[in-house]
Formats: structure tokens, C-alpha cells, sequence
């Protein structure tokens, strides 16, 4: 079984590169390798820079495994929210360079990560749900609801307003923007300036600022666990 994900350990900083076709899509390979990436990570106590490939963070979930059943999609949309449930709750710094589009579980990625860097260029960045006919999982809306700017919180949601880089760092999805040659190297240079941090101070932070969100995340977890799409 070739790897799907990638996962690069120097200098206290773990590049994780997702690499499953055309548009990164988000099975349950890419999920169980997203987490034995992260599970070196917190082996070597390492900051996690989760990257994609050019042009594409994620178009999200793998819509074969969506549209075999009702019971299968909402097994990949659980695990898909576990996933993004443990990033945002990380013991290390977790910076996400956004190579290109990150659409609905790609977005999401994006909304649990605790530092985002995107690429100048024509494209897309937003949950598109609605869009293509999904009613939006529980734990989406609450992660959506905890981490986007009030006023792009229904356009994205409830409207699947699709944004481009520049309007995402006013939406919430990106904290900044840089010319496609710089990502890495700006990714790079952010992750290297977190390794400096007082790890346990930054665990323990994140835990007591993200206590509400994540006790809601759980809650809504576990009704998507009990609902359908």
C-alpha cells in the first residue's frame, strides 16, 4: 500500500505532506496516516507544518467512500472530526501552509490548525456543503462556529460563500498570505521560531482556551455518530 502522507522529522519540525491525487482527497488510508503522522510527532515532540501539494491543500472527503452509503459517510465524517477534534487539542504547535485550494474537510483542516499560511493566486477556500447537496455534520458547525469570524459564519455554513486567500484571512481560515515561492520557506520559518515555545505553557493554554470547543466538539461528535447527513 503506498503512503498517502508523508512525514518528515528535523529540527523539532514535522512536515506532514498529503499526496492522494489530484485533490488530496480525505479517506480513511489518508485519516489513519494523518494520525500515525502525528503520533511521530508527538514521539519526537516535534511542531507539526502540514502541507499539501501544489495548488491543492485538500478538495476533501474521498466522495467515492461518500456516496456508497448513508452509514459510510457518516463513518468517514466521524473519523474525518476525531481527526481535526485531536489537532486542535495537540500538545505541539500546529501550522498548516495551505498550497493551494482547502474546500469543506480540507477547509476544516484549516479551522483546527493552530496557525495557517496560504498562497497568493485564484483560489478557493471555504466549506461547500451546502453546495453539493450535504447537510452540514454537528461538529462541522461547531468548529466552523468556534474558530470563523462571526460575520463569514452563516456565508460559509449556511451559504457555502466560497473565499479567496486574501478574503480567508478576514474570514478566519488564514492568519496570512504569501507569494507561492515563499510558503514553505515562511511555514518553515514560523514552525522553527514556535519550537522555541515552553511546550507544556502552550499545552496547557490551548487546553483552557479551547475547553468550551472542545467539550462541544465531543458532544457533537457524538450525535453525528447518531444522525445522517
Amino acid at each position: 500500500m503506498s503512503n498517502l502522507v508523508t512525514c518528515y522529522i528535523e529540527n523539532h519540525i514535522a512536515t506532514i505532506t498529503l499526496q492522494n491525487g489530484k485533490v488530496n482527497a480525505i479517506s480513511h488510508q489518508v485519516i489513519d496516516e494523518l494520525n500515525q503522522a502525528l503520533d511521530q510527532a508527538e514521539q519526537d515532540k516535534a511542531v507539526v507544518l502540514l502541507t499539501g501539494q501544489p495548488g491543492m491543500l485538500s478538495g476533501g472527503y474521498d466522495l467515492k467512500v461518500m456516496g456508497e452509503s448513508m452509514e459510510a459517510a457518516m463513518a468517514l465524517v466521524a473519523k474525518g472530526s476525531s481527526l481535526t477534534r485531536r489537532m486542535l487539542s495537540f500538545p505541539f504547535p500546529v501550522l498548516v501552509a495551505c498550497s493551494g485550494h482547502a474546500v469543506a474537510k480540507g477547509a476544516f483542516l484549516l479551522l483546527a490548525a493552530d496557525y495557517r499560511i496560504g498562497v497568493e493566486g485564484p483560489f478557493k477556500i471555504g466549506l461547500n456543503e451546502v453546495a453539493i447537496g450535504m447537510t452540514m455534520h454537528h461538529a462541522g458547525v461547531e468548529l466552523a462556529r468556534g474558530r470563523l469570524a462571526p460575520v463569514f459564519f452563516n456565508r460559509s455554513v449556511i451559504l457555502a460563500e466560497m473565499v479567496s486567500p486574501q478574503e480567508a484571512v478576514t474570514a478566519g481560515f488564514l492568519d496570512k498570505v504569501v507569494a507561492q515561492q515563499e510558503l514553505l520557506p515562511t511555514a518553515n520559518a514560523i514552525a522553527q521560531a514556535m519550537t522555541k515555545l515552553d511546550m507544556k505553557a502552550h499545552y496547557q493554554t490551548k487546553l483552557k482556551a479551547r475547553a468550551e470547543l472542545l467539550q462541544v466538539l465531543d458532544e457533537s461528535i457524538e450525535k453525528d455518530r447518531h444522525s445522517s447527513l
